[in-house]
């Protein structure tokens, strides 16, 4: 995906509140943006970061601009607007960039399904194959090169493990996908030392059937894009 008008740019001031972040631009200016993300973002917001944002021209608006991307000060991207995860990855599915999920027809989004009521991110239809069922998972947290989902604790997550494996019992199948959403990420891996309860659902979830894999985006101000897998090391 390209961003449409361009970007601006600003230095990060500091983020609070979860969904609000100062910053001040090059000509002195200072801005509140909105924060479209909630998670902890360690080691996304650190102050002095250059922070590229969207502006939107809906009048009603109380921040009508969004934090898109962070550019840390050791040059690496990261997308912070998690929104953006399910729109690289429905291109990528159409363009059937992701290897493993080529071959089907039909792409819908947000579907509602399981025992405790989720939407699936995208199913994937085709004739003579079982439903896809497919999450995706926004990867911004990183270690030493090392990618690691969630970076906060989220039941949220527990309960979309719990309802893929139920998938996979059903006869369907069942994908968690990992969009690595920070340039500097070269494998993904849980984060047990934030929530080991998904830890464990997530290793349980692959003995179940569940296949979990891992697509690094390309990231710019200019856009980005799903463009190659990603080792997933759950050990």
């Amino acid at each position: 995906m390209e961003f449409s008008p361009q970007l601006k740019q600003a230095t990060l001031i500091k983020r609070y509140k979860r969904f609000l972040a100062d910053v001040i631009t090059p000509s002195g200016e200072e801005l509140t943006l909105h924060c479209p993300n909630t998670g902890a973002m360690t080691g996304c917001a650190t102050p002095g970061d250059t922070v590229w944002y969207s502006t939107s021209d809906n009048p009603t608006r109380k921040y009508p601009n969004t934090w898109e991307m962070t550019q840390t000060q050791n040059g690496e991207f990261i997308c912070v607007n998690t929104l953006r995860a399910n729109t690289v990855t429905k291109e990528a599915l159409e363009s059937e960039t992701i290897a493993e999920l080529m071959g089907y027809t039909t792409i819908k989004s947000e579907v509602k399904y399981g025992a405790e009521r989720s939407r699936i991110d995208f199913m994937l239809q085709a004739d003579c194959k079982v439903n896809c069922y497919i999450e995706v998972k926004s990867v911004t947290l990183s270690q030493q090169g090392c990618g690691y989902f969630p970076d906060a604790v989220s039941l949220r997550g527990q309960k979309h493990l719990r309802e893929l494996m139920n998938v996979v019992s059903q006869g369907e199948r069942a994908v968690l996908l990992f969009a690595v959403l920070h340039s500097g990420i070269t494998q993904v891996s849980p984060a047990r030392h934030v929530d080991a309860k998904y830890a464990q659902l997530l290793c349980e979830a692959q003995q179940c059937g569940v296949e979990i894999i891992a697509y690094k985006a390309e990231l710019s101000d200019k856009g980005l894009s799903l463009t190659s897998p990603l080792p997933v090391c759950l050990i």
